[in-house]
């Protein structure tokens, strides 16, 4: 008896040893699992660390912190998404999450040579750039002008503001519309897809409709550009319904 309870003193030290190898094991396999993906009605702190990281490189207003994650969040990683070229779904999965660690705030696409406000519109990436003295302050996700109903590339002023605009030709009422040519303006409107879905407008979340209208001063510059991005990744689907 007194040699079986020697065996397992000694034993003890042994598997302690063991057991605590086995839970370091376990916690190393627990940290590396992947990231959750985060969508609309997610919460928590890693919602609230996706904001800031957002907000710090453009996306949503400076300051921005919220541990929801909202119909503006998604449309923050939205435009997230446009800008860097991968898939556009508003959803943070791996592909995005690999994205943002590496990201840097966008960069003007062109040089006005001058200090002041201007807005650039990229057409192949369908965001807005809110550009203040040489810097981009807020990168929007928008939807321009569908197949046939192209929003025209060219430079631009903002001539007039209505906060409540009729449209006569589609019989709508537009919100915080901002015409920069002819009929065509910065607006809110309920669906802003990833793809051009207008008949010629801009159409701004109506999450972020009110700033771009606060931005979009009488006289402000408008740089609408295309560049290089295939037609295919902006192709609409088959059964989509085009509206102002």
């Amino acid at each position: 008896m007194l040699r079986i309870r020697g065996r397992l003193r000694a034993a003890t030290p042994l598997i302690l040893l063991l057991t605590l190898a086995g839970l370091f094991a376990l916690s190393s396999t627990a940290s590396a699992a992947p990231p959750r993906v985060l969508g609309i009605g997610s919460s928590g702190a890693d919602v609230a660390a996706l904001t800031d990281r957002l907000a710090a490189l453009g996306y949503l207003p400076a300051g921005t912190r919220s541990s929801t994650f909202t119909e503006a969040t998604a449309h923050a990683v939205t435009a997230f998404q446009k800008w860097e070229g991968i898939g556009r779904d508003g959803r943070v999965g791996p592909q995005t999450y690999a994205a943002l660690r590496t990201a840097v705030r966008p960069l003007p696409t062109t040089s006005s040579g001058r200090a002041g406000k201007r807005i650039e519109v990229l057409l192949d990436k369908q965001v807005a750039l809110l550009i203040r003295d040489g810097r981009v302050r807020r990168v929007i996700a928008v939807s321009t002008g569908a197949p046939g109903y192209d929003t025209p590339a060219g430079s631009f002023r903002v001539f007039r503001k209505e906060v409540r605009s009729w449209s006569y030709p589609y019989s709508v009422w537009l919100p915080y519309a901002s015409y920069f040519n002819r009929g065509i303006a910065f607006h809110g409107y309920a669906s802003v897809p990833t793809y051009p879905a207008s008949h010629g407008c801009v159409r701004v979340p109506f999450a972020f409709m009110r700033e771009v209208y606060r931005f979009a001063a009488k006289g402000t510059p408008v740089r609408v550009t295309a560049t290089t991005t295939t037609v295919g990744a902006l192709e609409a689907p088959a059964d989509v319904v085009y509206g102002p």
